[in-house]
């Protein structure tokens, strides 16, 4: 269930259990698995939003869990994961804003930004942690081929910005100018308290990722929409 929509307790029932579900049912699978054909490795996703949310702090594998909605249901679904086999390798992608050319938040933003002419949505000092598609490809690739790959990773861009500055390159891209904001009560209009996605923010940094020697393709943000919109 997609979680840049508008949330009713419904929906929000929804996200939580869609991701718990599905998780649930796999690792099940595997811990009834015969030994001789379990998979060696279960690659789980789950999201940055298990940090919460903050203009000022940075956050790593090492930070502790937020307070808010998300950062429990990113608890909980890594908490499912952790019930796989003791002998099954586990990474859990803790994934930031993917950036590809179909559909995604890229796809969300663009239309508000041209209507809007294109400014910073909401403040833009929130930070926007990040990945390019074929980045986030390669990591879970990595990941299932790689046994140093185990535990948490963050799944962004070693360089995440503020929106404000995404925003601004965005409109070199696109060739739109980025100073009128999009104010905050027109993005709470179209997704109501999933806005929060985008007008709260996190600095996450991919240090488990560098330390493995990722190698990253788009590393900064102006690229990887270069790549995406031209």
């Amino acid at each position: 269930m997609p979680i840049s929509t508008r949330w009713s307790s419904e929906v929000k029932k929804e996200i939580k259990e869609s991701r718990i579900r599905v998780t649930s049912k796999v690792v099940e699978c595997i811990n009834s698995a015969p030994d001789d054909i379990r998979p060696k490795v279960l690659v789980s996703a789950t999201a940055v939003g298990y940090y919460g949310t903050s203009e000022t702090e940075v956050f790593d594998e090492q930070s502790p869990s937020g307070k808010d909605y998300l950062a429990e249901v990113c608890r909980e679904w890594e908490s499912t994961a952790l019930k796989v086999n003791g002998d099954v390798r586990l990474a859990l992608i803790r994934i930031g804003v993917v950036l590809g050319k179909d559909g995604g938040a890229l796809a969300k933003m663009v239309p508000l930004f041209m209507m809007f002419a294109g400014g910073p949505l909401g403040s833009g000092k929130q930070w926007f942690s990040w990945i390019h598609l074929d980045d986030i490809v390669n990591l879970v690739y990595e990941a299932l081929s790689n046994p140093s790959y185990k535990g948490v990773i963050n799944g962004t861009a070693p360089n995440p910005v503020r929106l404000a500055e995404l925003c601004e390159q965005l409109g070199n891209v696109v060739g739109r100018p980025s100073w009128l904001p999009v104010p905050d009560f027109a993005l709470k209009a179209v997704l109501g308290e999933g806005a929060t996605v985008v007008l709260d923010g996190q600095k996450v940094l991919p240090t488990k990722a560098k330390e493995l020697g990722f190698p990253f393709k788009y590393r900064y943000v102006k690229d990887a929409l270069k790549a995406i919109l031209s």
